[in-house]
């Protein structure tokens, strides 16, 4: 079994990576071009599905276990997981709206380009929080049988898109995307 400490680094890097070409995307939106709405999609779903699969329950173990050694985290652990639900409905207000863009629909370029802004700024702000404030005390405070529960808290599953084979064709070309701009090796 991986680090759970490890794990929880890397899939933070991936989510930043993928991020970051979902901005690019944004910005030729922005700049009036005509980005990759497939692309942007895929992004989307896989930022939806695996953190809340695979990601956020190993998170919760590890926080419950942090909140036992420092109980003064009870407000900034809350915050957090007040973010997680505030991104769910973010992606889903950007997923509408960009299915709908595909689908023909005339949308202003300021409400794609809100939904996509709000999206990016929460997951970014929350990934460095828990960077920031979570992650370092995890790691200083956790024992090892709490780190092992940790690894235990999702079924082990090879991530769809950064595991060692991308499991269909949608995160296929995501990874020749990030490939290509040198974020996956």
């Amino acid at each position: 079994m991986t680090d759970p400490l490890i794990r929880w680094r890397a899939e933070h890097a991936n989510f930043y990576a993928l991020l970051d070409l979902l901005e690019q995307e944004l910005v030729a939106f922005h700049d009036g071009g005509e980005p990759d709405y497939g692309l942007m999609l895929d992004i989307l779903a896989y930022l939806r599905q695996f953190p809340d699969q695979f990601h956020h329950p190993r998170e919760d173990v590890a926080v419950t276990f942090l909140l036992a050694h420092e109980p003064s985290l009870r407000l900034p652990v809350n915050r957090l997981l007040q973010e997680h639900r505030v991104i769910a409905v973010a992606g889903e207000d950007l997923e509408r709206l960009l299915n709908q863009v595909i689908d023909g629909a005339v949308l202003s370029r300021a409400a794609v380009e809100t939904a996509a802004t709000i999206y990016l700024a929460y997951y970014r702000h929350h990934l460095a929080t828990e960077d920031r404030e979570i992650l370092p005390r995890a790691a200083r405070r956790l024992t090892a049988q709490e780190w092992r529960q940790v690894g235990e808290a999702a079924a082990s599953a090879a991530d769809p898109l950064f595991g060692a084979a991308p499991q269909d064709d949608r995160y296929r070309r995501l990874r020749e995307r990030l490939r290509d701009m040198a974020w996956v090796h």
